[in-house]
C-alpha cells in the first residue's frame, strides 16, 4: 500500500533520510512524535536569546542585555509542552540554565554583535526543486561590510573534527540555494558558529556550481522518497545514530514492527492535527557531534 509523501523538505529531513530511510517515514511520513530533549531545548533557548540580542540596536547588543534576554528565552521554554513532560529537577533546571549561560558567553567570546547589519532571524524561506517544496530557516542572514549577504547556522552541540567539517556544512548550502531563490544573489559565505565546549566558526563559500548541485541532490532525494512511499519501501540503515533514535521499538532492527508505526500514526491524526514538521520548534544538533546523546 503506497504512502502519502511529505508536504515538503527541509535540510533536517534531507539529512534525516540520507542517514535512515525508515527513522525518516517515522518522522516526516507517519509524523510519529519524539520524547523532549534536554540538548535540543538548551539549543532552542540560546537560539531564541540571540535572535532576541540581535534585534536591538546595534549599541543595545552587549553581555548584560543577551543575559535579559537569556533569562526572557529561559522562561518561555518553561512554559513549553517540552519542559512540563521533561519534568527537570530543580538541580537539573540549574545546570540547563547555567549551560546556556555558558554558551551564551562563548557567543560573545568568538564575536561582536554589535558589528552584524541582519537581514532576516530565523527566517523562514521557501522554493520549488523538482515538484516539491524545499523548505529552511536561516537563523541568521546578514549583510557583510561590503554588501553580500552571510548565512549563519548556530550550534550548540559538539565542535566536529576536521575531517567532518565539509559534511556538517551541507545543510547550510541549501540555505544558499534558498537565498539565491528569493534575493537573486548567492551568499558570499556560509557559516556555522558552534557554541560548544570548544566554540569556533567553521565557513564555506558557496558557488553556482554548489547551488546546482544541491538542487541536483535534492532532485535525486526526493525522487527516492517518492520511489519508497509508492512501495511502502523504507528500510533501515543501522549506524551509530541507531543509539539515540526515538523508533526503536518500530524497527525490525531491532525486532519492531513498522506497521505498528503507521497503526499509531493513524490513531494520531485521527485524534487532531499534528505538529507541523517543517517549523519544528527545538534546534537539535546532529547527534553524533554531541557528547551526551544529542
Amino acid at each position: 500500500m503506497a504512502l502519502p509523501l511529505p508536504s515538503s523538505l527541509s535540510p533536517s529531513k534531507v539529512s534525516a533520510f540520507k542517514n535512515c530511510a525508515l527513522a525518516f517515514r517515522f518522522s516526516a511520513i507517519d509524523r510519529l512524535p519524539e520524547p523532549p530533549s534536554e540538548p535540543a531545548m538548551k539549543g532552542t533557548t540560546v537560539h531564541r536569546a540571540l535572535e532576541l540580542l540581535l534585534a536591538d540596536a546595534p549599541d543595545q547588543r552587549t553581555p548584560d542585555r543577551g543575559a535579559a534576554h537569556l533569562q526572557t528565552a529561559l522562561d518561555e521554554m518553561r512554559s513549553t509542552p517540552e519542559w512540563e513532560e521533561l519534568a527537570p529537577e530543580e538541580s537539573t533546571a540549574e545546570r540547563f540554565a547555567a549551560d546556556t549561560a555558558t554558551m551564551l558567553e562563548r557567543y560573545f567570546a568568538i564575536e561582536d554583535p554589535r558589528r552584524i547589519e541582519p537581514v532576516g532571524l530565523e527566517l523562514m524561506l521557501e522554493s520549488e526543486i523538482g515538484g516539491v517544496t524545499v523548505r529552511g530557516i536561516i537563523d541568521r542572514l546578514e549583510r557583510d561590510p561590503d554588501g553580500s549577504l552571510v548565512v549563519t547556522d548556530y550550534k550548540t552541540g559538539r565542535t566536529p573534527m576536521q575531517t567532518q567539517e565539509q559534511s556538517r556544512l551541507g545543510g547550510v548550502h541549501f540555505y544558499a540555494f534558498l537565498c539565491n531563490e528569493h534575493f537573486g544573489e548567492i551568499p558570499s559565505r556560509i557559516q556555522l558558529m558552534y557554541l560548544g565546549s570548544e566554540p569556533q566558526i567553521i565557513s564555506t563559500t558557496p558557488t553556482e556550481q554548489s547551488v546546482r548541485g544541491l538542487r541536483t541532490r535534492v532532485g535525486a532525494i526526493w525522487s527516492a522518497v517518492e520511489r519508497a512511499c509508492e512501495h511502502d519501501d523504507f528500510r533501515p540503515k543501522r549506524s551509530a545514530l541507531c543509539k539515540w533514535c526515538s523508533y526503536q521499538q518500530f524497527c525490525p532492527a531491532f525486532g519492531g514492527d513498522p506497521a505498528e508505526a503507521r497503526a499509531l500514526s493513524l490513531q494520531l491524526q485521527a485524534q487532531g492535527p499534528q505538529l507541523d514538521l517543517d517549523s519544528p520548534p527545538l534546534h537539535a544538533d546532529n547527534p553524533e557531534l554531541q557528547p551526551d546523546g544529542r
